[in-house]
């Protein structure tokens, strides 16, 4: 997806012109020095910078983030780009067959019982063969089984 950036910088410009007073005006409401409202912007720009990982979401967003990101997976991906895109596995399981390394990697993808283990029930399951995406869902953990 092409971005626009000229777009983008308005964007966050318009933003910005628009949170400084806000800032310094809760500020003021509060009794307040106008530089901490100011400060409290800045925090708030630098906090929302830098997005989340996968390990530090908690266990609802990471199943969202999970499902989006399965949605954007294609075949022949390298195992690398899908740890880096999806981060640790939830579960993983491997096994060599004839000359063929086989994994199965497990992301949590839906909620099923409250009781603090994901399980593979709760997860897509992502094949790889010699650390290529070759399927997902669950024929693929059925064609690791069978293997």
């Amino acid at each position: 997806q092409k971005v626009n950036y000229k777009n983008e910088i308005l964007s966050g410009l318009t933003v910005a012109l628009a949170l400084v007073p806000e800032a310094v005006a809760f500020a003021l409401i509060a009794g307040l020095s106008p530089l901490t409202g100011l400060y409290a912007a800045f925090v708030m720009a630098v906090i929302m910078f830098y997005p989340d990982t996968p390990k530090d979401m908690d266990w609802k967003d990471r199943e969202e983030y999970n499902k989006i990101q399965i949605s954007k997976l294609e075949l022949g991906l390298q195992k690398k780009q899908v740890l880096e895109l999806l981060g640790s596995p939830d579960i993983t399981e491997a096994k060599r067959k004839d000359n063929n390394e086989l994994q199965v990697m497990f992301y949590r993808t839906q909620h099923k019982q409250a009781d603090g283990i994901t399980t593979e029930d709760e997860c897509t399951a992502l094949l790889f063969e010699n650390n290529e995406l070759i399927a997902w869902g669950d024929s693929a953990y059925r064609s690791y089984v069978d293997g």
